[in-house]
């Protein structure tokens, strides 16, 4: 048994952090049923990198123009954030289409949906609209900046919220200007933030039987990541600085440049220094009275950073890593993405999977990093076609074959 087996939510989201949401509880047992445009589906559908691309002559075919040649079933970037769901086309602004979904929504347990504000009470799918239709009802809103405020009418992405919030102020080198995380933080991050807030409401729902709604800004959600940034402002009037891969409030954490050109992040507490000054043959600096204790060597990092520095490239990756394993120093390669999916400790743990694509053939995953026991662990299934189970699920709502069929005659479907 999964642990969301018998839960049941409705995605009216696009795009990437409720997406992401959504596929979180889907592989955790829910069923979700995720509801998209007729024709056109989920925008990121159209949106790179697609299976089969390289088979194409990039430079002569634009996004749109790779997106018509390879249809709407072959996007990597759909794939990563919609796997084990159910999907449907609903035109939303017709009043049959609404319909649907109030129907859908009379049994379910939870809507998820990231409209701009506003759009879903003009079609009478809002929250105090869709609690009549069911009073168990939990309903996320996530939106850029949330209901209410100044900002709540503003669009946003995912590096509009990274600048907004200062995670981009404090990412990046020491004498360089802010630079944007390798992964869409703030999208992924959100997903979380909406994945945990929906297991406490289905949780607090266990009390009373009573519905919820969560009114969720991605800028919240981004702001409350800044715990240790605002920790050194709250208590020393601090605007942290950029700092590349170093720590503001420890010495030794960063990354250092190896003799073979590759990386090694060493990050180590008072107990490591003697180990790792003996590996490194820095013997002066593990007398060193000013250098014994964190603070310290936080007052004196250029130093201390510029003997590391010099002592760490006289090592290639493999050896530097070697020494610190074997003196018991936190430390660990920078690796790119080639090596981390052959990675032996990852894959013996069954980090990575695979499903079946009709259309995209056998495709690569990243499962869900649960290990549970006494529950089924979570496994990914294959995202879906673009309104594969429309006709299924309008039949478990009692729609006979010709209304669907007029459904979709009349566009509502």
């Amino acid at each position: 048994m999964k642990p969301l087996e018998g839960i049941t939510v409705i995605e009216l989201a696009r795009v990437l952090a409720c997406p992401f949401a959504g596929m979180i509880l889907a592989e955790l047992g829910a069923r979700v049923i995720k509801v998209e445009q007729p024709v056109c589906g989920d925008e990121t559908r159209g949106y790179e990198p697609f299976v089969g691309q390289d088979e194409l002559v990039r430079d002569q075919l634009d996004e749109d123009a790779l997106a018509a040649a390879l249809g709407h079933e072959r996007s990597a970037y759909f794939y990563a954030f919609n796997r084990s769901k159910e999907s449907i086309t609903v035109n939303l602004r017709s009043a049959d289409g609404q319909e649907v979904v109030r129907k859908l929504v009379s049994s379910a347990d939870v809507v998820l949906e990231n409209f701009p504000v506003g759009t879903l009470k003009r079609y009478g799918l809002d929250w105090p609209s869709l609690k009549e239709v069911n009073s168990r009802l939990i309903y996320v809103s996530c939106t850029g900046f949330g209901q209410t405020g100044p900002y709540a009418k503003r669009k946003g992405y995912d590096t509009v919220f990274q600048a907004m919030s200062g995670i981009m102020s404090l990412t990046g080198e020491k004498d360089g200007g802010p630079v944007k995380p390798g992964i869409p933080v703030s999208d992924l991050s959100s997903g979380l933030w909406i994945a945990l807030g929906i297991v406490s409401m289905l949780q607090g729902r266990g009390h009373d039987g009573a519905g919820s709604y969560l009114d969720f800004s991605m800028l919240d959600g981004q702001i409350s990541l800044l715990a240790l940034a605002a920790a050194r402002y709250f208590a020393l009037d601090e605007v942290p600085e950029r700092l590349g891969t170093e720590h503001p409030g420890r010495v030794p954490s960063a990354s250092f440049r190896c003799a073979d050109g590759g990386f090694v992040h060493i990050t180590g507490a008072d107990q490591h220094w003697h180990p790792l000054c003996e590996l490194l043959g820095l013997n002066d600096l593990a007398q060193d009275p000013r250098l014994q204790v964190n603070s310290g060597r936080v007052l004196h990092r250029d130093e201390v950073m510029a003997a590391l520095s010099e002592a760490t490239g006289r090592m290639t990756r493999d050896e530097l890593c070697a020494a610190c394993d074997a003196a018991g120093v936190p430390a660990g390669p920078l690796k790119t993405l080639d090596e981390v999916v052959v990675d032996p400790h990852l894959n013996a743990r069954g980090v990575f999977s695979e499903f079946e694509h009709p259309e995209g053939g056998r495709f690569p995953a990243i499962r869900l990093p649960f290990q549970f026991n006494g529950l089924e662990n979570p496994a990914p299934s294959r995202p879906p076609l673009l309104g594969e189970h429309t006709e299924s699920v309008l039949s478990g709502l009692g729609y006979s074959p010709q209304r669907i069929e007029a459904l979709r005659t009349d566009g509502a479907i």
